[in-house]
């Protein structure tokens, strides 16, 4: 739920900043699919150095894949605590963006 939340979010503001389709595929071309490949979908970022990492952490698209594993293999690839944001804090962040663009009006026809 987290990961489809976040998505929309994303979306929405694609869809708010574009102007033409183009620029809508550009979005998925050089956000969303970076990150998705980045966030360890063909290996495990336990083969990775320390320093990437700790950087994948910082991936919001890692949780949803790992959640996705935990769905399917039944564990997790982080440790039992994991993460204390797991997230949530890139969710929130992209969400109040979305939030103050509609409030805003910006490139919104009235």
């Amino acid at each position: 739920m987290l990961g489809a939340a976040l998505l929309g979010a994303l979306g929405l503001i694609a869809g708010i900043c574009a102007e033409k389709i183009d620029q809508l595929a550009a979005f998925q071309n050089f956000l969303i699919l970076p990150l998705t490949f980045l966030s360890g979908v063909f290996y495990s970022i336990h083969s990775l150095p320390e320093f990437w990492q700790r950087l994948s952490h910082a991936n919001p698209f890692f949780y949803m894949i790992d959640g996705f594993r935990y769905g399917f293999f039944g564990r997790l690839g982080l440790s039992a605590a994991g993460e204390p944001g797991g997230g949530r804090g890139e969710l929130f962040a992209v969400s109040l963006l979305t939030l103050k663009l509609l409030q805003s009006g910006y490139k919104l026809r009235h």
